[in-house]
This record gives C-alpha cells, structure tokens and sequence, in this order.
C-alpha cells in the first residue's frame, strides 16, 4: 500500500472492524425476551417481528400479535440506543484528530520547510542534478542530519531513475514515502511502550534540566490515569530547586500520589522508597523522575548506575523503559545530549518535546537515523493531551500536508 493510500486510511480513521453478529443478536433476543408477555417467547417475537414488517394483511390474529409486539419494542431500542453509548470510545482521540494535531502541531516546519520545496518545486520543472543538491540544504536547514540526507537523495535518485520520472509534480509525495522507509527501516513497533500488564511496570526519566522533563511526566500520567492505570510519580530530582515541588504541582492536577524525601537526599533512595510504595499500592505503573545535570559527566554515570542497580535488586526486569525528553527547539544540541545520556544509560526510547514550538522538527529523523533510539513520545502542544505517541506517517505527514492533501484529493477524483 502506498503512503498516500495509508494516509487516506488514517484520515478517515481506518476500515471500521466488524461486529459480531452472532453476540449482538444473542443480545437482541434477551431485550426482546424482556419486552415482551408472557403467552410470547423471545424466539416467537423475533420471527413475529420480522413477519410483521412483510405482512400486509389485516388478519385479527396477525393485528394481536403486532399490538404486543409494538408493546415490546420501546424497551428493544432503549436497550440497543444503551448499548450503542456503552460502545462507543468515552476517552482518546479519533484517528482524525490525532492526525490533525501531528499536522498543526508541525505548523511551523512546515511553513519553513515546506513553502521553501514548493518554490523549489515551482523553479524546478525537471527533477535533475542541480534540483537534488537544492532540495539537499532545505533539509539540513530542517535539521534533518547529513546522513539521513544523504540517503533520503541517493534513494530519490534511485526511485526517479527507475520510474523514469522527468518532472517534479508529486515529488512532496515520493520524498514523504522515502522519508518513511528510512525511519522505519528493521523495526517493528517501535512506538509501544514496554508494560508490564498485571504487574508494576517502571519507567525512568532522564534528560538535562528545562527541556520539559517535567511536564511530560505529567502528561504521561495523566494518559495513564485515562487509561484506568494506577499511577505513582518518584521525585528522584533532588539536586535541581524546586524540582519537587514542580512534580508535585504535577502530581495534584493530574491525581497520583508523588514518592519524595526532601531536597538533597539520596536520588536512589527515593527510588527505593518508591518502589515499595507502589508494590504496597498494588499500582500499574511507576514514573521516576531524575536530576538532569550535565557538567560532570561522570556524576551523571554514577548516579543513574546506583538508580539503576537499586531499581533492578526490587524488580530484576526493571526499569522496564528509559526515556530520555529532549528538546525539538534545541536543534543538533539535542543530538549531543543523546548521545551524552545513550553512553550514560541504556535509552529505550526518545520524547520530544515543544515540536510544535519549532522550524526544525526534521531532528526527529536525524535523532533516529544516527543514534538509532525510537521517538516514542512528541509533544504537540501546551495542552494535557497534547503528548502523542509518535506515528511516523502522520509526523512526515505533518511535515508535506498542503502539498499531501493535493495529492489525496487527486487520487479522490
């Protein structure tokens, strides 16, 4: 399937599954059996009320039998309207409007970004040379990362060699497909979370002070709090001031409980302290907070080997993931920090936040290509819901919508 048939699908929330027939007529009978009196059986009112709807003859008997089963329906649909309610999806976002947010939060990449190939599009009518070392700046200039371009041009290139294509109408579309094979290239649901169901699931925070650390542990509760989860936060930052605090404010908007000691404790006892809490709780999920300071390395190590040596005596599988937040607006800067954290800790995967605060949302590529950490996690917007779990297609989607919405409507006509 190609990106934009994927992309149609997602817009319009994707093939609707199929219900089962055979549970939702067992149900339509136990109404039916309910609604109706006693000289009729559930099974006499379901083929009565088929034959009435054929039947068109004004037989006494036939218009007893019609009298009670009207009698009957009233309760049939008031049950089904019920049912229907209970059905429909009472938290999350359709897949619309998770769309629409990658687009609108990516606004301003795309407005850098994208308006910028247009007019190279529009000076251009000939996909040659020239072209490709063009369109090669733009995406530097988006932070996109060299290596990550060189292979986005080298496999145009390929593709418009082999197809033979001459002109550079639809090219936003090819760039958009390439762009996604690359992030996606030998992985498999990179985007899921590792948690543990039915058990405590563990996962640590890392990353330098005023990237939104903070923030994003909020919101990453609260999704877990809508979720049914019974969350707990660890304020494992006792070196920063008012990081307690901050996490604290946090913890009472969303409604968990926060594990704390007091400013200069031992960050790994708190995890400790934690740890037992959440078992004594019975919750789902533990979220540990931790000090994001840089300026000495070694420090940094250390103290994440001693949290991570105390996490995994109380639970050997534990931290289940280690996310590390950055920056978008920070550009290549956040780059290095990874680099920094990947040598520190094990990273499992990459939150990004204040995207939608940024021209240069390309870093999220170069982010995956160079260090090979998935983007789990983007933020989108100040708003508590704004933190969405990354989708490659809808974030390249975000990246060429103006010119991508073109297309699919082509493809429509």
């Amino acid at each position: 399937m190609s990106f934009l048939k994927r992309m149609k699908e997602k817009l319009m929330g994707g093939p609707k599954p199929e219900k089962d027939k055979i549970e939702g007529q067992e149900e339509l009978n136990e109404a039916i059996a309910e609604g109706s009196t006693p000289e009729t059986s559930s099974k006499d009112v379901v083929h009565e009320t088929q034959d009435a709807k054929l039947e068109t003859t004004t037989d006494s008997t036939q218009l007893d039998k019609q009298e009670k089963i009207e009698e009957s329906l009233p309760e049939v649909v008031g049950v089904q309207i019920e049912a229907e309610k209970e059905e429909k999806p009472k938290r999350g976002f359709s897949a619309f409007s998770i769309t629409e947010k990658f687009k609108s939060g990516l606004a301003k990449t795309r407005k850098s970004f994208t308006s910028k190939v247009n007019d190279l599009v529009a000076r251009y009518r000939h996909v040659d040379e020239e072209f490709f070392e063009e369109l090669e700046d733009l995406l530097l200039q988006a932070d996109v990362g060299i290596e990550t371009v060189m292979e986005l041009t080298d496999k145009l290139r390929f593709e418009v060699q082999r197809k033979n294509i001459k002109d550079t109408e639809g090219i936003q579309a090819l760039i958009s497909e390439k762009l996604v094979e690359i992030y996606e290239q030998g992985e498999e649901d990179i985007t899921e979370l590792n948690i543990q169901e039915g058990e405590l699931t563990v996962i640590l925070f890392v990353g330098v002070n005023g990237v939104g650390k903070t923030t994003t542990i909020g919101k990453l509760a609260h999704r877990f709090k809508q979720q049914g989860k019974n969350v707990l936060l660890a304020a494992g930052d006792t070196f920063r001031a008012g990081a307690i605090d901050q996490l604290q404010v946090w913890g009472d908007r969303v409604g968990v409980e926060v594990i704390k000691q007091s400013e200069g404790s031992d960050p790994a006892a708190v995890m400790y302290d934690a740890i037992r809490a959440a078992k004594n709780r019975n919750a789902d999920i533990l979220i540990c907070d931790t000090a994001g300071r840089l300026q000495n390395k070694v420090n940094l190590m250390n103290e994440l080997e001693k949290i991570h040596r105390v996490i995994s005596r109380e639970i050997p599988s534990a931290p289940h993931e280690v996310l590390l937040a950055l920056d978008a607006t920070t550009g290549q800067n956040a780059l290095q920090q990874a680099q920094i954290f990947k040598e520190a800790t094990n990273v499992t995967g990459i939150v990004l936040t204040k995207l939608d605060g940024t021209a240069k949302g390309g870093i999220v590529l170069a982010i995956r290509n160079k260090l090979h950490i998935p983007v789990k996690f983007v933020g989108l917007g100040e708003q508590m819901d704004d933190l969405q779990p990354f989708d490659s297609e809808r974030y390249v989607y975000g990246l060429f919508a103006d010119a991508l919405d073109q297309q699919l409507a082509k493809t429509e006509d």
